[in-house]
């Protein structure tokens, strides 16, 4: 005779329970005529058609992944959300989850990628949410349950990232700037793409959700411009989404987005806070801002620069002829008496 073994999990913990077998480690029960099946040995001949109902195995794996799920238990919710997967293809949740749950268990240097996973699932995982979940009500709970969980990953995602960047040496933390940059990014698209396939999946029924999302995106996307290169490429996409929101949520004001790094310096030593721009916006707040036409210098800088740069910040001539100038005006700023050291913005 065979060893006693569960069909779904591979256990051989089974142990009689009220008239059934019931699996110590997924729970899953047998009658003890599935039992004894299970235990003879030697190669079954069936003819004809088999159906297997596995409505009671896919109820047994489906109250565990939840229970694991509210328990934040992350290993086990995936594992059987994958087994859900497994048998239900088209489980908005197991879809869903099995995602979710990689990605909050991501290192620093998969934040990235696991951003990128979470957004490429969202629209399949609503798309199959609007086929299979009719009921309205119904409905309405599953999407709202889907934005508590986006919005919670896109956060911690975000925060991770900037949390980390932000507790890197100063001195070196320049070197971190893009890395941190393609971080955050992918974690806000999470929110974008959120509440554009709420749109398109559902039309104005979850308008408000679809607004939260694009909000959320906003406050995430604004924190960074000021380390980009192109900032008013960023600021535009954020004038557009806010402008979305407004659809929804007409008492919603345009944010005011923080883009008072050096243009053209960011753009030749890529980064807003390294040594060379650290002196660079020392010289602007404490010499040229104390004079008239110092400020006017600034006010014409910041006018010109984010179109110079949008068409010459990648040409390589730009960048090399650029940085041989700001290198000898760092310099001779260093030698005045202005510190390389990190920054914080007068203003």
């Amino acid at each position: 005779m065979k060893a006693l073994k569960c069909e779904m999990c591979g256990s051989t913990n089974l142990i009689k329970e009220g008239g059934v077998f019931v699996c110590q480690s997924c729970g899953t029960k047998y009658s003890v005529e599935e039992a004894k099946k299970m235990m003879v040995e030697g190669t079954v001949d069936v003819k004809g058609t088999v159906k297997v109902d596995t409505s009671d195995e896919l109820k047994n794996l489906y109250e565990i992944a939840r229970r694991n799920k509210d328990n934040n238990n992350e290993e086990n919710a995936m594992k059987y959300y994958d087994m859900i997967l497994v048998k239900d293809p088209k489980s908005w949740e197991a879809n869903f989850y099995v995602v979710y749950f990689k990605s909050m268990s991501c290192k620093i240097a998969q934040i990235q990628s696991a951003a990128i996973d979470v957004n490429n699932c969202l629209g399949s995982v609503l798309e199959l949410v609007k086929d299979n979940v009719t009921d309205s009500d119904e409905q309405k709970k599953v999407i709202n349950e889907i934005f508590i969980r986006t919005s919670t990953i896109s956060r911690l995602l975000h925060n991770g990232a900037k949390n980390h960047y932000e507790g890197i040496d100063a001195e070196i933390r320049s070197n971190y700037t893009q890395e941190y940059i393609y971080n955050v990014a992918a974690s806000k698209d999470i929110m974008y793409n959120l509440g554009d396939y709420l749109i398109q999946y559902f039309g104005d029924t979850y308008g408000s959700l679809a607004a939260e999302s694009w909000k959320q995106g906003i406050d995430q996307h604004k924190v960074y411009v000021k380390h980009l290169a192109q900032k008013d490429v960023n600021v535009n996409q954020i004038n557009e989404y806010a402008e979305k929101v407004k659809k929804y949520d007409s008492s919603y004001q345009k944010p005011t987005v923080d883009t008072s790094g050096c243009y053209v310096a960011t753009a030749v030593y890529g980064s807003y806070d390294c040594p060379e721009v650290w002196t660079l916006r020392r010289f602007r707040d404490f010499t040229l801002d104390e004079t008239w036409y110092g400020r006017l210098f600034i006010k014409t800088y910041y006018t010109v620069s984010p179109t110079f740069v949008k068409y010459f910040g990648n040409v390589k001539m730009f960048k090399s002829q650029g940085k041989k100038l700001l290198d000898r005006l760092v310099s001779k700023l260093n030698k005045r008496g202005y510190d390389n050291t990190p920054y914080k913005d007068k203003y």
